[in-house]
């Protein structure tokens, strides 16, 4: 059970910096002992350091958050919301920086070249971000690319439990996003998905992961298994057609779209970090230079289909688009999985 705010804010955020500080003076130590450690393990498992690199950059990142929002706080001032969302991009650049320079981390975004109603609409238009959810980070690498490269104010749902991270906890709680508490079901996200929805903006983008969660072959079985339970065999048919996605769930981006009928709507697929779902698997799999690629599809709001049957179908539709295009990545950088593999 997540504790009380309070207990939050005068526990869990000074203890993040007290443990930082402890870190900062042991760092050699640390630093010796896993060098040492990994000495004992082949070549591509010496991870050790690196770990306690990223680590670090990562605790001082938290405490230098929790500072400046302790500061926003006594200051207080009209332009709150700007400035948090530019504390956020000011951390993830520095996250995504210490990623390149400790992981060798490679982004590189395929985007279609924009009409020119579509140059128009970037920052005059809201968006919402429909993307597949898979590997470590993905949802920090796009907020930070929403926000630093495209100059949005990203809004979310996420879970409850994350607010027991305290940088998390504090700045998110400011801004217009929603914790859903693990047990509170499907209705209660629908809710915060359509209360966010309904107040954005020219230049929020709403971010939706439609899948519920990372991609497992067990989860693709239970997904299509549901959906042949509640008797929807078309889409439970196109669902075993997917090797690489579970099934979208439409209710969020439906709501989505029914809450901003303004808004387009962006696709988003990546891939090169998929099988590191646990930190057993970064730590076992983790390649000595990380490569992740994405491509971006944009749907303006007049091209989206009115009646939910034919929404339905159109996810789908770009669902299967989003498979395909992991399947010629995967194929072109030779590790795509055997023929059947997810099934």
């Amino acid at each position: 059970m997540l504790p009380p705010r309070i207990l939050r804010r005068l526990v869990l955020a000074p203890l993040v910096i007290v443990v930082t500080a402890f870190m900062l003076v042991t760092l050699p130590l640390w630093l010796v002992v896993t060098a040492a450690a990994s000495l004992r393990l082949p070549p591509p498992q010496r991870k050790g350091p690196r770990f306690v690199w990223f680590g670090m950059s990562w605790l001082t990142l938290e405490s230098a958050v929790l500072i400046a929002c302790l500061w926003l706080w006594l200051v207080g001032g009209a332009r709150g919301q700007e400035r948090h969302y530019a504390l956020i991009e000011w951390a993830l650049t520095k996250v995504y920086a210490a990623a390149v320079r400790i992981f060798r981390l490679t982004v590189e975004i395929e985007e279609p070249a924009p009409t020119e109603e579509e140059q128009g609409a970037r920052l005059t238009r809201p968006v919402i971000v429909l993307s597949r959810h898979a590997g470590p980070g993905d949802s920090f690498l796009l907020i930070y690319h929403l926000l630093a490269r495209y100059r949005r104010r990203p809004r979310i749902v996420m879970k409850a439990a994350l607010q027991y991270d305290p940088s998390l906890d504090v700045i998110i709680n400011r801004l217009p996003n929603a914790f859903v508490p693990r047990k509170s079901g499907q209705r209660r996200i629908i809710e915060e998905i359509e209360r966010l929805a309904q107040t954005m903006g020219d230049r929020d983008s709403l971010v939706i992961f439609p899948e519920g969660g990372n991609f497992t072959p067990r989860r693709r079985r239970l997904a299509i298994r549901r959906l042949e339970e509640k008797g929807l065999d078309e889409e439970a048919e196109r669902a075993r057609g997917m090797d690489h996605l579970l099934p979208p769930r439409p209710n969020g981006a439906i709501t989505a779209i029914e809450g901003c009928p303004s808004a387009d709507v962006i696709f988003v697929a990546h891939t090169g970090l998929d099988d590191l779902i646990t930190l057993g698997d970064i730590w076992r799999k983790l390649p000595y230079s990380a490569r992740i690629t994405a491509k971006w599809w944009r749907v303006p709001a007049s091209e989206i289909p009115r009646r939910r049957e034919d929404r339905i179908r159109w996810l789908y539709d770009h669902w299967e688009q989003i498979d395909d295009w992991i399947s010629a990545q995967r194929q072109a950088a030779g590790t795509a999985p055997p023929a059947g593999h997810a099934r």
